[in-house]
Formats: structure tokens, sequence, C-alpha cells
């Protein structure tokens, strides 16, 4: 059995083994400087042929300025895996529907960004369909959102992978080719 983890923080991440499941928490910051494998959500939403990407704020603690997937988070500590993702696409982009979300894959990633800088997620990749929507996007986390064509970003993030966050690159084409095996 896995040895539980907690240190005290006001924004806590769920610490995870090698199979997802969960062995503690820790401050998220504490968790990124370490760093400590832990859960993690990335949405992507799709509107016939395009994708809304966002770009991330500037001042974010790491990859600010990048193109990144609809929205992506941790889940909360003693809450619903689905509640958290909710929350988090309401305080991101101002969606207040649960709209329809299938989980595609999980994947597991180590990105280092300083010298004392790293994301090692767990992340759970998730895809939902969305009309035409007003969204009222957080400026404090979101610099830019846009729909873009799925072809056309197949060919950018080949072409220009630096504008895009590691995450981004790695599950997009996976995302990407599920979308295209449905045509």
């Amino acid at each position: 059995m896995s040895k539980i983890i907690k240190i005290n923080g006001m924004e806590d991440v769920i610490l995870v083994d090698e199979n997802d499941n969960q062995i503690g928490t820790m401050d998220k910051m504490e968790a990124h400087l370490k760093p400590f494998l832990h859960r993690a959500f990335s949405v992507f939403l799709v509107n016939n042929n395009n994708m809304l990407i966002q770009k991330r704020a500037v001042e974010k603690y790491h990859s600010g300025g990048l193109w990144a997937n609809s929205c992506c988070s941790h889940p909360r500590a003693n809450r619903d895996f689905m509640d958290s993702v909710y929350d988090r696409l309401r305080f991101e982009l101002g969606i207040e529907e649960k709209i329809k979300l299938e989980e595609l894959f999980k994947f597991v990633y180590l990105s280092k960004y300083n010298d004392n800088l790293y994301e090692h997620e767990y992340d759970h990749v998730l895809l939902g369909q969305i009309e035409d929507y007003d969204f009222k996007f957080n400026k404090e986390e979101i610099a830019e959102m846009k729909w873009v064509d799925i072809s056309w970003l197949k060919k950018d993030l080949n072409k220009h992978k630096e504008k895009y966050a590691t995450w981004f690159q790695m599950c997009a084409p996976r995302v990407i080719d599920y979308l295209e095996s449905k045509k």
C-alpha cells in the first residue's frame, strides 16, 4: 500500500501513482516544484470541424502566452472529478451548463519549465461538442480564445510547436486523430 502524503496548502492537487490511484494531496505549487505525479484534466471542445483553443494568460506561472486546449486544470480533493471539471469550465470559460463530455484517453507526462518548475501529470483527456456559445472567459487565466479549423491546427502543430503548451503538443494530435476517424 502506498504511503499517504499530505502537505497543507491553499490549493491542493491529488497525488497519484502510475495507475492513477490516489496516494495523497499536496499544495499545487509544491507538487510542481518537486515534481510529484498528480491528477489533471484537459478538456477539448469542438463544433463541427473546429476546435476551441485558448492562449494562456502571460502571467500564468508556466506556459504563459502559449496556445492550449479549451480548458485544463486539476480536480479538487474531496470533490467529484466531473464536478471539478464543470467548476473549471465555469471559472475559465463562463460555461454554466453541464455539457456532455467523453473521456478519450489518459496519459502521463513530465515537462520541465525552468530550473525548479515541472508538470508531472496523469492527464485525463475529455472531449465535448458545443454549439455557438457566448464565452465569458476569465482574463486572469486566458489572454485569447478562438475557434480553429482542425485540419489547419494539425498542420500548425507540426510547423510551429513552439506556439503550443507541451501537454497540448502531446495530446492534441491524438484528439484530432480520433475526430478524423469519426468522419
